[in-house]
């Protein structure tokens, strides 16, 4: 007989991990199934987010953003360097340190918590069985009352682009090259393409990024969006829209990549090239033709909204099923899963997932945009406050962008909360209390923030919704 378990999570990453934890915490007999291996050649957990992706990503930003500081910034500060030396490969081993105390702790949180770690690929097969297959190519067969797919996904790759050792690879490639290229490429001005560019640009590379649609960050809202499209510029990181790869090709003395844009067919040569142009869920080949669990014509695992399958006890969260492929996503979703089989009744608002992209300035928002309220017909009034007015900002030398509110405007309920600046990532918390309280623009408006603080940008744009922004001047209403 098949060893049988009340939960088995196929899948290690921010998804399936927690839920593991929040299964065994709630009593539940649970195993997971991870395939990574790490750098050094041994088993990891943590999947793409902890070993290739938001962790080590924010490690070199974080380092880039130094060197950044010493370069442009610190002589206003009375402070000058002579004679700095940017060492990569220690940034790189610094980077991978973290990494590797990270998904360490992943795994030590298993040992406390009782969560059986099966090492090896997971698939779901008929009557919620999971099949493993070993690193050693052992096959095993395992049973469980519940499943909970959480396979994430993988880097998309262009037919036109392949992946070519360390000249043409995806965010994970980019994230391990111990050398400044002179000149590179990026494909795809979103996320990822961002801040890899960020990181290769603040380290002395001449970066370009080859965008395909005419509008930058069309997810964002257009303030926030022109506001950092500006600082880019200033930062000669050259981003070009409406730009459609056609070919890359290798020759001896690099990468010739073709592109046409308004004013026709372009060449660029580059010496690398990274592709970010998205990524595709990883359950095609994780579930088994009979085990009654459908595919989009994505990939992706159909859920309901509590992220069940059409199997019951077969679930299926983060990036595998629909929704933005974003790690805290796919953690609460891990949560709701595991305390339903809890029988419990909790609850997600996908309407108030925040989005960051860690650049400098960052960009955050939560709820809608002014375009997607125009396009529903819903009546709405916005307030902004610019860093430029805060004194922390000009403090730290960080006084650019902008906070920006959308509010309805019939009850004055915070339908958004949309950053360009510094800390965008921490200060967006503040938006997403403010709308899973139904807060109104009044509510925060009369809290009391801390002075000085950057906190207090949020509370002026508020302030601002009502024209009564203190440190601005306010628009005739």
């Amino acid at each position: 007989m098949a060893d049988q378990y009340d939960v088995i999570v196929i899948g290690g990453g921010p998804g399936g991990y927690v839920a593991a934890i929040r299964c065994a915490q709630l009593g539940l007999k649970t195993a997971c199934v991870e395939q990574w291996i790490n750098k050094q050649g041994k088993p990891a957990l943590g999947g793409t987010c902890l070993n290739v992706g938001c962790i080590p990503s924010k490690a070199l930003l974080d380092s880039s953003e130094r060197v950044e500081q010493i370069q442009h910034v610190n002589a206003e500060h009375g402070i000058s360097v002579k004679g700095m030396n940017v060492d990569v490969p220690t940034m790189i081993a610094r980077k991978d340190k973290i990494v590797s105390q990270l998904t360490g702790g992943v795994e030590q949180l298993f040992k406390a918590n009782g969560v059986t770690w099966l090492q090896g690929r997971g698939r779901l097969l008929a009557d919620k069985q999971v099949e493993v297959v070993g690193h050693d190519g052992k096959v095993s067969v395992y049973e469980a009352r519940n499943v909970i797919l959480a396979m994430g996904s993988v880097s998309i790759e262009l037919p036109i682009a392949r992946w070519l050792d360390t000249r043409i690879v995806d965010s994970a490639g980019a994230l391990d090259w111990e050398t400044v290229p002179r000149r590179l490429g990026v494909i795809g001005a979103g996320v990822i393409g961002l801040e890899m560019g960020s990181v290769w640009r603040r380290l002395g590379a001449e970066v370009v990024v080859l965008e395909a649609m005419d509008e930058f960050l069309g997810a964002a809202d257009r303030d926030i969006a022109k506001a950092a499209a500006l600082q880019f510029k200033k930062q000669a990181l050259d981003i070009r829209l409406g730009s459609k790869v056609s070919g890359v090709d290798v020759t001896d003395r690099g990468l010739v990549i073709s592109y046409t844009d308004s004013k026709g067919e372009q060449r660029l040569e580059v010496d690398r090239l990274i592709v970010a142009v998205g990524r595709k869920s990883n359950a095609p080949g994780a579930v088994a033709e009979n085990a009654g669990v459908s595919l989009d014509e994505r990939g992706r695992v159909v859920v309901d909204d509590h992220c069940q399958t059409a199997v019951p006890g077969v679930y299926a969260i983060g990036d595998c099923v629909r929704g933005p492929m974003l790690a805290h996503k796919a953690s609460e979703e891990g949560i709701v899963v595991a305390e339903r089989i809890a029988g419990q009744k909790p609850h997600i608002d996908f309407n108030t997932i925040p989005w960051v992209i860690y650049t400098h300035p960052e960009i955050a928002w939560v709820g809608r945009t002014e375009a997607e309220l125009k396009q529903a017909g819903i009546a709405y009034r916005t307030g902004s406050f610019s860093f430029a007015a805060n004194g922390r900002a000009k403090a730290m030398s960080q006084d650019n962008g902008l906070i920006k509110v959308v509010a309805d405007a019939a009850t004055d309920r915070i339908l958004g909360v949309h950053i360009c600046g510094p800390m965008a990532s921490e200060l967006i918390g503040q938006g997403v209390i403010a709308m899973e309280s139904e807060n109104s623009s009044e509510d925060v408006a009369r809290m009391v923030f801390a002075h000085p603080t950057l906190s207090e940008s949020m509370h002026e744009a508020m302030l601002s919704v009502d024209g009564r922004a203190i440190h601005a001047i306010n628009r005739k209403r």
